[in-house]
């Protein structure tokens, strides 16, 4: 965000002569003042009424506050995004550089798009196969700062407010139902034992024992007591409740089939969500093709690979993977120690790779067994590195696991992935702070797919193994493409999903299970990895093919972070007007 300094003389003005004029009402100067106003308004009433947000962020304001959650709560944010909305439209963009331009773009886009989603109802289909409201507040435990009296004080508040969440999220999961607007059933019914296996963990009781040894005695026993009896009086009876409740008032309600396009307005449904999670108006047709297009080329590549290593085939080298012992996890911890060692081995080799590094911490730690059925992903760590980023990693049923994805997963999810990219996020300057904590899929996920090949640039994979499951993990994403909008767009069954996933041998069993139900819970997502990961390999491409020998990665990988999170519109502009700088610079 751009400021104008007042010189001295303003600021100790006696007599008129030393006023400094305001700027014209229309002039260039005061619409990027108006501009930047809006923006840091729209953040902070953000964070004031999504307080888990701000904790996420390190802004512990809001932190004895979880937020309304009920369908007042969602009128109230829809009419506060209607008037940032029309006040964001009325500014002209004329005169602005070409970052301020951006930022309005992009607010305005994404203004434009949660109005798009509230007219959808969107909001009243909350839950998915991988959990929702009621996963997200087991995860307190782990997201909020344990350091002072009052933080353990607001943690309590934060634990008397969970029934009141869950009741409200009852209130719009039926409005769900009379709009007709429900999860599928048979992932519906999942919900409740995700539910018991949060009573059976009891998450809530962790901040007891991290509790300073500094705090007075006194302080130990009457924190130790309130959250104790909250949770067992309060808080695992809200969960019951809410469990009992899905199953017996919400899940009989819900839809039978699959697609997102056999709901009220589906088509529309549909596209709308590839529109914001790719960033692009592919049609569903278009993202098919692209997926086994991908396909074809990456099994192509696999071959070769096992040509290289002495097969005859692609199924021989695969089957002697996919058997040998050495692939095979041992335990859950076995994983864990996996992706822990992938991750350390990149960190030397990022200079290799960029010119940025942040120095925010990165820990690894298993998904715990009430989310057995999430994917392996990454939470971000506070700005100022005091709470680390976080890889979970899935390890349910490891025996039918494989460590054949690891290295590419690890390097996803942790550096030079998501970690790396939310890190260096979070801390440019000269952006508004909606920029630095927002994103979209295509372009996230699109670099974290990237991320997972520039392994391969400075050395890695040497393992037949793991370089197969860099491809293999590769593909895996290209099937998404094909299967996503074969459940949605094309009709399939379950069966035809699981079945196109065997065939390709892209990832194990469970993975084959849950994944499945993801995609079916959250349409569109799926295809944002493989067409973001497509966009930034054509932009490398043609920065390499103009600038030649003046192409540096390093560079090349700095700027398509420096911008943050953007639309992949936007990045390909802001790429475009950088090799024209560098070609400008190299002409001198």
């Amino acid at each position: 965000m751009r400021t104008r300094l007042l010189p001295l003389l303003a600021l100790i003005a006696v007599s008129p002569l030393f006023a400094q004029e305001k700027p014209a009402a229309n002039s260039v100067e005061s619409r990027l003042a108006a501009q930047n106003a809006l923006f840091e308004e729209s953040w902070q009433t953000n964070l004031k009424l999504s307080p888990t947000q701000a904790t996420a962020v390190g802004d512990y304001r809001y932190n004895d506050k979880l937020g309304d959650a009920s369908l007042a709560g969602v009128m109230q944010r829809h009419e506060i995004n209607a008037k940032f909305l029309a006040r964001i439209k009325a500014i002209s963009t004329d005169g602005f550089s070409e970052e301020d331009r951006t930022s309005h773009d992009l607010f305005l886009r994404n203004l434009q798009e949660n109005a798009d989603d509230f007219n959808l109802k969107g909001y009243e289909m909350p839950l998915t196969a991988q959990g929702g409201i009621h996963t997200g507040l087991a995860d307190l435990p782990n997201a909020a700062p344990f350091e002072t009296v009052k933080q353990y004080d607001d943690y309590i508040a934060r634990l008397h407010q969970i029934p009141k969440v869950l009741r409200d999220t009852e209130d719009v999961l039926s409005a769900g139902v009379k709009d007709h607007l429900v999860l599928v059933k048979f992932l519906a019914e999942k919900i409740p034992a995700q539910c018991n296996g949060i009573i059976a963990a009891n998450p809530f009781l962790l901040p007891i024992r991290k509790i300073p040894a500094s705090f007075s005695d006194d302080d130990k026993k009457r924190i130790t007591d309130s959250i104790t009896k909250t949770v067992a009086d309060e808080v695992l009876p809200a969960y019951k409740q809410f469990g009992e409740w899905v199953t017996t008032e919400y899940a009989p309600h819900c839809r039978t089939t699959l697609s997102i396009e056999s709901l009220p307005g589906g088509k529309r449904r549909y596209q709308a969500a590839l529109r914001r999670l790719t960033t692009t108006n592919l049609t569903p047709e278009e993202i098919h093709k692209i997926g086994l297009s991908e396909y074809d080329r990456i099994v192509g590549e696999m071959t070769a690979l096992a040509k290289a290593n002495g097969y005859a085939d692609l199924a021989a080298f695969r089957e002697h993977l996919e058997a040998d012992p050495k692939y095979k996890p041992s335990s859950a911890q076995s994983i864990v120690d996996d992706f822990d060692r992938y991750v350390r081995q990149m960190k030397p080799k990022l200079p290799q790779l960029f010119t940025l590094i942040p120095s925010a911490p990165v820990t690894v730690e298993a998904i715990p067994d009430y989310q057995k059925a999430a994917a392996t992903h990454y939470q971000t760590g506070t700005p100022d590195g005091k709470r680390p980023g976080r890889v979970s990693v899935a390890v349910f049923d490891f025996a039918s696991r494989t460590f054949i994805n690891d290295e590419a997963v690890a390097y996803h999810e942790g550096i030079p992935g998501h970690h790396m990219q939310l890190s260096v996020q979070q801390t440019l300057q000269g952006l508004p702070e909606f920029r630095k904590h927002g994103g979209n899929s295509a372009y996230t996920e699109g670099w974290a797919l990237y991320a997972e090949e520039l392994g391969k640039e400075v050395g890695f994979y040497q393992d037949p193994g793991s370089d197969y499951g860099r491809l293999r993990s590769e593909l895996f994403r290209a099937v998404r493409l094909v299967v996503d909008t074969g459940i949605h767009d094309l009709g399939w069954s379950r069966d035809q999903v699981v079945e196109f996933m065997r065939k390709s041998h892209a990832v194990d069993e469970p993975t084959i299970q849950s994944e499945t139900d993801r995609y079916i819970s959250w349409p569109g997502q799926a295809c944002s990895y493989k067409i973001g990961q497509l966009k930034i390999r054509e932009l490398r491409a043609r920065a390499s093919k103009q600038l030649g020998a003046k192409f540096d990665v390093r560079t090349f990988n700095d700027q398509i972070l420096a911008g943050g999170s953007l639309p992949l519109d936007l990045l390909d502009a802001r790429i475009e007007r950088w090799i024209k700088a560098q070609t400008a610079i190299a002409a001198n």
